[in-house]
């Protein structure tokens, strides 16, 4: 899904009834920064990518001289009116993460989570900035393209996707997020900030170092660092494995997340005996198990826990995987199923996957209902 003016150009990924994220642009660059990390994170969230104005697909007339960060929060939160989002998580890079600290700031009430990459909350000054906005209004951004490498990437990495977009942004909106960059200084209102915050650094960073970063983490009551080794200004394409980990358990698609709906599905006890008989060899699994059956899969609202119950029976009992089988009958009645729906999917096995499959599963089903009615 994309459009353009009077919208921030961008384009939206996973299903509509999960929860959103939005994720915000380094100056120069596109929505094509997410390239690596969007279509992931997507599974569990409806993801939300936007181009600043005049970069990738925006209008160059969504911003003019002398524009502010709170003008591109503004068109951010534009674009998540149109879109019928209320409140939602956010991840930004550089000035996309200036975006983010100023929506968590002003309109708290609408930032679920903040990931805040390779940014500030403030960017050295106004100097600097304002002399590289006079230089692209200009000579055009093709200067300031041809040094991007060596401020965005460690030597010998870069993507020339990002390279062109840098080059093809327009000079007028360019230099417009110059004035914005110059202007932003936030490091007063940190401590208001009340979303769980995530703040990455680029090891090598020359354009925000690690120390900016540390300086918000300092000031946002709970906020967590973590800083990337082999990384610098633009560290979710130089090290997108890294960043997307991060922002999935921030986010709440860790192993965290995954255990309560473990426990909340298949109860407590079963739980408690897994992870007792978890040794060194098996912890590995366990914790995939979590992040991505539990984490990812079952958190999923396209459908109910009921739902997720009846096509996990009808491919165990394809499979014929009967302990597995037991586990989730016990499963199936603790999402809401009756014995009677239960023995309806166990009759349509019968048909779509077999008698003698559906014969088995019966002989588990009713054992474990026994045990269940006994147990009262």
């Amino acid at each position: 899904m994309t459009s353009s003016s009077p919208l921030l150009h961008h384009r939206v990924e996973g299903s509509p009834s999960a929860p959103p994220l939005l994720l915000g642009p380094s100056l120069g660059t596109s929505m094509a920064l997410w390239d690596q990390v969007a279509p992931e994170v997507s599974s569990a969230h409806r993801v939300v990518r936007w181009d600043l104005p005049g970069h990738g697909g925006s209008a160059p007339e969504l911003i003019a001289e002398g524009a502010t960060v709170a003008d591109l929060a503004a068109l951010v939160l534009d674009l998540a009116d149109a879109l019928g989002i209320e409140r939602f998580a956010y991840a930004g890079v550089s000035l996309g993460g200036a975006v983010g600290l100023h929506l968590a700031v002003h309109h708290p009430e609408r930032i679920d989570r903040l990931a805040v990459l390779c940014s500030s909350a403030h960017f050295g000054g106004d100097r600097p900035w304002r002399e590289r906005a006079a230089r692209v209004r200009e000579e055009g951004t093709g200067g300031v393209a041809d040094s991007a490498p060596t401020r965005w990437f460690t030597p010998g990495f870069t993507v020339p996707r990002l390279v062109r977009d840098h080059r093809a942004a327009d000079a007028g909106a360019y230099a417009a997020c110059c004035d914005a960059l110059a202007a932003f200084d936030l490091r007063d209102r940190l401590g208001e900030i009340t979303a769980p915050t995530l703040l990455v650094a680029g090891r090598d960073d020359p354009a925000t170092p690690p120390a900016h970063l540390r300086e918000i983490a300092d000031a946002v009551p709970g906020a967590e660092l973590v800083e990337l080794a082999g990384a610098s200004h633009l560290a979710v394409a130089e090290r997108p494995e890294a960043v997307l980990a991060l922002l999935r358990t921030h986010l709440g698609q860790g192993a965290r997340r995954g255990m309560e709906v473990r426990r909340q599905v298949l109860g407590d006890a079963h739980v408690d005996r897994a992870q007792e008989r978890q040794t060194p060899f098996t912890a590995r699994f366990q914790d995939f198990i979590s992040r991505y059956a539990w984490g990812e899969i079952w958190t999923d609202p396209t459908l109910s826990r009921r739902e997720r119950s009846m096509v996990t029976l009808t491919a165990l009992v394809a499979h014929g995987h009967l302990d597995e089988l037991a586990m989730h009958v016990r499963a199936a009645r603790r999402n809401g199923l009756t014995p009677d729906e239960i023995g309806a999917v166990l009759h349509q096995c019968a048909v779509y996957v077999g008698v003698p499959a559906a014969n088995s599963a019966f002989a588990v089903a009713q054992r474990v209902l026994a045990e269940e009615d006994q147990a009262r």
